[in-house]
Parts: C-alpha cells; sequence; structure tokens
C-alpha cells in the first residue's frame, strides 16, 4: 500500500460514515478543511449532527442514506471505510478495493493520524471509551491541548477549538498530544502507533473473529509490542490476562492500580468509573501532571454518551436512563453504579430494557449475560441486534430471558422478572401499560450497544 500524503487530499468520502469511530475522522477531514461527503446505512443521531456541521467552503455534509458506489462523488480523492463493510456488503467491498481511488479503512486512518504524534492509545474490553474521555478532559484542563478520537460522544467545553458542536467524538487540539480510543475488533488497533498505551482490562468479546481467549490475548500482546522502549503500558498487574500480554515486551510498565483512589469523588457512580480514573490519573503522572491536580479534573467529568446518560424524567416521575453496556461484565459494573445512586433498601425498583448486541456474543456468553442482571428487578428483552451477523436459530431474545430466570431461581429468587419482545412496539406498549404502577422511585435503563435508546425516545414523546 503507497503512503497517503493527507495535505494533497481536498475530497473525502466516507463508507460507514455514521459509525461512532470513523464520524471522528470525518470531523477530523472537515476541521482540516477537506471537503466531506458520505453514506451510511441508516439513519442515526451521529448521521443528524455530521449533516450540521460546515466550514465557509461547506454547509453541512452531504450524506446519502443507502450505500452504492454511485453515491462516490467523481471528484473524490480518497475513499474511508468502515471494516465491517466486507461482511455486510461485500460487492461494495470489491468495488472500492478494485477502483482508481485511494482507500484506506478506518483503522488504517488512525495509524496514519497517530504516526507524527505522541499518541496515547486506550485499549482494553471495557472501559476505554470513559478512560479516553477521561485522559482528554485532564489534558485539555491543565493546558496540555490534546487532540482526542473516542468512541462517544462528550461535551466539548472549548467549542471554538473544534467543529462548534458541545457533544463530539473529536476535538482538533494544538499540541502534538493525541488521544485516542483504540479498539481491538479484527485487530483493529494494530495501526495505531503509541507512546503510551493504558490496557484497562482483557475479557473475552468480539468472538465472532476471535477463536478464544488467547487469541485475544496475542492480539492486545502484539499491540503492547508496538510501544516503543521509551514509552510506556499501563495496566493492572493483577488482572492474569492483561499480566501475560506485557511479559516481553520493550516499553516500560505502569501500574495504575497504584493510583486508585477508593475515596475519589466522581459525577459518574461505580467502582469501574474509579478504574478508569486510576488510569486516567498513571497517564497524567507520566505526563508529570499532579495527582491533586488530575483528581480535582476528574471530579468534575460529566460522563460520556450513552453511559449512565441521564435522559429525563417522565411525567409520573420514573426516571429515564441510556447506557451503551452490552457485554456482561459491563451490564453488571453498570448496575452496581445504579445501586449506588438507587438501592433496594431506600425502595428504588430499576427496570432494564436491553437489546442484545449480536448473536455470536449472546450465544458464546449466555450464561454470562443470564447472571449479569441481579441487580434489575425486571429486565426486557428487545429483539437481537444483528448488526453484521446472519439469525442461525440457535439463540433468541426468548431463550436469554429463560436463562435470565433460571439464574434467579438457583440464586434463590423464584421472581421470573425477565421477558421478551418480538418488537419495539410490543415493548413500549408494555411499558406503557406499567407507567400507571411506577412513580418516583423508579428507574427505567435502555441499554446496549444497539438501539435501544429508541424505547426512551418514545417514552420521553
Amino acid at each position: 500500500m503507497q503512503d497517503l500524503d493527507l495535505n494533497t487530499i481536498k475530497n473525502v468520502h466516507f463508507i460507514g460514515i455514521g459509525g461512532i469511530g470513523i464520524s471522528a475522522i470525518a470531523r477530523m477531514m472537515l476541521h482540516e478543511g477537506k471537503k466531506v461527503t458520505g453514506q451510511d446505512m441508516q439513519e442515526g443521531e451521529i448521521v443528524t449532527e455530521l449533516r450540521k456541521l460546515g466550514l465557509p467552503a461547506q454547509t453541512g455534509i452531504d450524506i446519502k442514506i443507502g450505500q452504492s458506489y454511485e453515491n462516490i462523488p467523481t471528484d473524490t480523492d480518497l475513499i474511508v471505510y468502515t471494516i465491517a463493510i466486507d461482511k455486510y456488503d461485500p460487492e461494495l467491498a470489491q468495488k472500492i478495493k478494485s477502483g482508481d481511488i485511494p482507500i484506506r479503512s478506518y483503522p488504517e486512518m488512525l495509524g496514519i493520524i497517530s504516526q507524527d504524534k505522541y499518541t496515547i492509545a486506550v485499549s482494553g474490553t471495557h472501559g476505554k471509551t470513559t478512560t479516553t474521555a477521561m485522559i482528554a478532559k485532564v489534558l485539555g484542563d491543565c493546558g496540555k491541548d490534546p487532540t482526542m478520537i473516542v468512541g462517544s460522544l462528550v461535551k466539548n467545553t472549548d467549542p471554538n477549538r473544534s467543529d462548534g458542536q458541545m457533544r463530539t467524538n473529536f476535538i482538533a487540539g494544538k499540541s502534538d498530544l493525541l488521544v485516542v480510543e483504540a479498539c481491538e475488533y479484527r485487530r483493529s488497533f494494530l495501526n495505531i502507533n503509541p507512546k503510551i498505551l493504558v490496557i484497562t482490562n482483557i475479557d473475552s468479546d468480539h468472538l465472532d473473529y476471535y477463536k478464544d481467549i488467547e487469541d485475544i490475548k496475542n492480539a492486545f500482546h502484539a499491540m503492547a509490542m508496538r510501544v516503543p522502549s521509551d514509552g510506556f503500558v499501563v495496566y493492572n498487574p493483577a488482572d492474569p490476562n492483561v499480566a501475560e500480554v506485557v511479559k516481553g515486551i520493550n516499553a516500560q510498565v505502569v501500574n495504575w492500580q497504584e493510583y486508585f483512589n477508593a475515596d475519589l469523588k466522581l459525577k459518574v457512580p461505580g467502582i469501574h468509573n474509579k478504574k478508569d480514573a486510576a488510569a486516567a490519573c498513571a497517564v497524567a503522572d507520566i505526563l508529570k501532571i499532579s495527582t491533586e491536580d488530575v483528581e480535582q479534573y476528574l471530579a468534575e467529568f460529566p460522563g460520556t454518551w450513552k453511559r449512565f446518560e441521564f435522559r429525563g424524567k417522565l411525567s409520573n416521575g420514573t426516571l429515564l436512563y441510556d447506557d451503551y453496556a452490552h457485554h456482561p461484565t459491563e451490564i453488571m459494573a453498570t448496575l452496581e453504579g445504579f445501586r449506588e445512586l438507587y438501592s433496594k433498601e431506600a425502595g428504588w425498583k430499576i427496570t432494564v430494557v436491553f437489546q442484545p448486541h449480536l448473536f455470536s456474543r449472546t450465544k458464546l456468553l449466555l450464561d454470562d449475560f443470564a447472571k449479569s442482571f441481579s441487580d434489575a428487578d425486571e429486565v426486557l428483552i428487545l429483539p437481537i441486534y444483528y448488526a453484521r451477523e446472519v439469525d442461525d436459530g440457535t439463540i433468541s431474545s426468548d431463550i436469554l430471558a429463560n436463562e435470565i430466570n433460571r439464574a434467579r431461581g438457583r440464586a434463590g429468587n423464584n421472581t421470573n422478572n425477565s421477558k421478551a419482545f418480538s418488537s419495539f412496539e410490543e415493548l413500549e406498549k408494555y411499558i406503557e401499560g406499567e407507567l400507571s404502577n411506577m412513580g418516583d422511585k423508579d428507574v427505567i435503563v435502555t441499554m446496549g450497544a444497539g438501539e435501544a435508546s429508541k424505547v426512551g425516545d418514545y417514552l420521553l414523546g
């Protein structure tokens, strides 16, 4: 593959522009004065926000819904595509790869962007989005002015520095510091060139691609080996999976557990967020920022989009939240955080509206999913969000709901608190009927990496 000089590129077209990661690169290219166009399979909040953006040379980003090679403008100098295209649209993937227009995947673009910067890459199965956003906030608050690319939307406290949006997944900094979320799916993060690598944790996930946990650890080890000898890997040696990954690497290692503060006051609840904060403190220490200052900045951290996001109060007093948790470990940690604020002892009831994400993940982690909702009073299951997969008939939301109820029975609770629904409409009708029994001691949490938040949209009217 030939080297790509972004300075010579004027017109960039994005395939899958509605993705949370790739849309950040679209924002970056627009910020650098390039004409940006795109296409995606569906409308969504990210697409809506991108259409509002613009510079003097361009009013809004032209985004087509429904993917086709014909959607690519004839003056395009570069195509940036989502790596998922090989699965959901192999014909389009073949066309762009055999065409005359230069192409780069989203991970390859991260590699190009990171090669000339002091890059802080945040990896891990859980917590990388929050940790990335925390590090970016700390560096921004102390005046180091980093560029940030994160897999969520965060509050941009200085909109003049970026694209004028108050919530963004890209912030353009003026220093050489880059803080970037590094995703392990399909070994994407191996394109990034980090000087500091954070590994929050390693767990079984993306098993539609990885063979097993050993395969996942091999990928993380390869990532850790990319850090040079004068760089740093921030990790937790008490995590056996991570401890294996850092063996024999060239970089210096830093234990983020040494920075953990159980008494740290955060706006976002949960022990998992304090662990993420500890990793942010470790990075800040490497960069010679005092822990006292860091903890002050972290105390003001507002959280990110779809991570314990408060959406509003319904007319009957019920509180509505949205959260991205879609893996059993994340679900358990998130619900523990909710119980810190809304305890059973104080009479609070938590209803979770959950949409499983991917047939493969739901099937392979079924037992763990069944046990992960123990802090919920009721679990309402939407149809599985299939994304890039095909239903082979061996797993369903009904199966998951039954397993959740069996797990509760084994734990000594005979109440069947989980129900599966065949459609959004069926679930929404059920909740409408239940609202008369809810009040100001109830919390509804829409949860998952798919479209569960649409139920919240419906309830908010």
